[in-house]
Parts: C-alpha cells; structure tokens; sequence
C-alpha cells in the first residue's frame, strides 16, 4: 500500500539534517520566547552539503504578530503584507527567515491563498527543526501537507488532466515561477522536479490517491490572478523589506546575481534609500531578462 501524503510529510520534515541549521532554528526560536510556534527549514541550501557563505532559508511560524513584535506598526505590516522578513547570525551562519502566523501558514499553503509564495515552496522539501510543543508540531505538518495538492489541483486542467504525477508537477511549477518576480534562469521550475522525480512522484501519487481539491472552473484565469497578484506582491514586499530587513538591497542584488549570472553592484544612493533604489533597478531587470 503506497505511504499517505501525510505520512511522507511528516517523514520528510523530520528528516535530519546540518546539526549548525538545526542549532540556528532553535536560536531563532529562542528570540521570540513569547510568540515562536515552529521554525521551518527550506529552500536551496537543503541539497548543500557545505553551508558556509550560504544565505539559510527559514520560517518562523508565531502564535500571532501582536505577540511577536514590541512594534505595532511591525504587526500591522506583518498582518497586512506577509510574510515579513528579517536577516540573521548565528555562530558564522547567515540566514534569512520569515514571520507568519499559524493562521496565515495553515491558509497561505491551502487553495484559499490569493498567492503561491508560500504552498510554492512548501510543495518542496523542506524540514520542521524546531517546534514549541507537540500541537505546534501537528498544526505546522497540516499546514505543509496542503502544499502538494494546492499546487497540484491547480496545475491539473492545464496539464490536460494528465494522471501522471511529474508532468503536473512541472506545469504547477512553471505556473508558479510565472507569479513572482524570479531571478531563476529559464528551466528552472522544471529542474526542481528533474533533480528527485522519485521524491515528486511519490508525493505526487499520494497526493492524487487521497484526492486533491476541486480545481477552479477556469484554472487559466485563477493562474492569471495568482500571477498579477504575484507581481504586485513581490514589489510591495521589496519596499516593505527596506524598512525592516537591514542590508535588503544588498540581498536583493547578491540573490539575483547568484541565480541570474548577473553582475549587479549596488550603488550608495541606492542604500541610502532602498526603496527608490530597488524600484530603479527594476525596469532594467525586466528588459534584461534578469528576473522576470
């Protein structure tokens, strides 16, 4: 009998992984003690197996922003724009990590989400290192395990209703990168699939073997409203990311760089004031190619 989704998932998120990451998670736990609920561990420092100089990826999942932020403008921002967005250090290791709640975490993976940031990426692996109590736990493996089959419902009326497993994978990931401003290379979202298709097949399988949510009536134009949403979304959450991540510019061009090739160098009027300086950047971008 194939594993249920839900056990591959949680499978999956407990999987080890660098003692360093998991020691960062709990350190990043350790600064929110009245608010911290679980810290996710994702993105493309999974697959490395050296982590120096690398930027970590993590999701600090809170109980709620009031009680996470002395600043109420910080809780108003999160609430309004999530996820916000923070770097941090800890014993040679950088990092970036996200602010949601368990609320938006549980809603941001299910198909009420009006955008794919978040079940986009949670589709994929990532890994569960630290969590305050055991329902902490089970809330934050629910919430990923709505991940897959989001995406795959939706993927599923432009892929011609295809039953196998990996050719919904590639359309719902090439819709998905289509929805956000992306420093990837064309191809891309294919890759994803092509570097562990046993993994996607697998959960792919356990996904449609349990059922997925019904697919919208028109999937083409639900994908065209998750892609203008996307846009918008990517430049507010720039601009919001200048007042509260410190050194976002100079984040911004290094992640471009890295997945781009491009050779960005950021200017000092533009850290002066990110805000302008990243808007700027923007339209020679999108003409070069650089994100799209």
């Amino acid at each position: 009998m194939p594993h249920s989704l839900l056990s591959l998932v949680t499978a999956e998120l407990a999987a080890p992984v660098d003692p360093r990451a998991a020691a960062m998670a709990g350190a990043l736990a350790a600064k929110y003690p009245a608010a911290a609920r679980a810290v996710l561990f994702y993105g493309s420092c999974l697959r490395e197996a050296n982590l120096d100089g690398l930027m970590l990826d993590f999701y600090l999942i809170v109980s709620d922003y009031d009680a996470a932020y002395g600043k109420s403008w910080m809780a108003r921002a999160n609430r309004m724009i999530p996820p916000n967005v923070f770097p941090f250090e800890h014993h040679g290791l950088i990092a970036k990590y996200a602010v949601l709640s368990e609320a938006d975490f549980a809603r941001l993976n299910s198909p009420a989400a009006d955008n794919v940031s978040v079940w986009a990426r949670f589709a994929q692996p990532s890994r569960l290192l630290w969590a305050a109590d055991d329902l902490a736990r089970q809330r934050a493996i629910a919430a990923v395990a709505q991940a897959a089959p989001t995406l795959l419902s939706l993927a599923r009326p432009l892929a011609q209703d295809q039953a196998d497993a990996l050719a919904l994978w590639k359309a719902g990931f090439t819709q998905t990168y289509n929805a956000e401003l992306r420093a990837e290379k064309t191809g891309r979202s294919l890759s994803i699939v092509d570097a562990d298709p046993d993994r996607y097949r697998r959960f792919g399988e356990a996904a449609l073997a349990q059922g997925l949510p019904p697919s919208p009536q028109d999937a083409a134009a639900r994908w065209r409203q998750l892609q203008t949403r996307g846009k918008r979304l990517s430049i507010l959450r720039l601009a919001k990311a200048s007042l509260t991540y410190a050194g976002g510019i100079d984040y911004l061009a290094w992640k471009i760089n890295r997945h781009a090739g491009t050779a960005i160098v950021i200017k000092p009027w533009q850290r002066r004031w990110p805000i302008l300086g990243a808007v700027t950047l923007l339209p020679r971008l999108l003409r070069s190619g650089a994100i799209r």
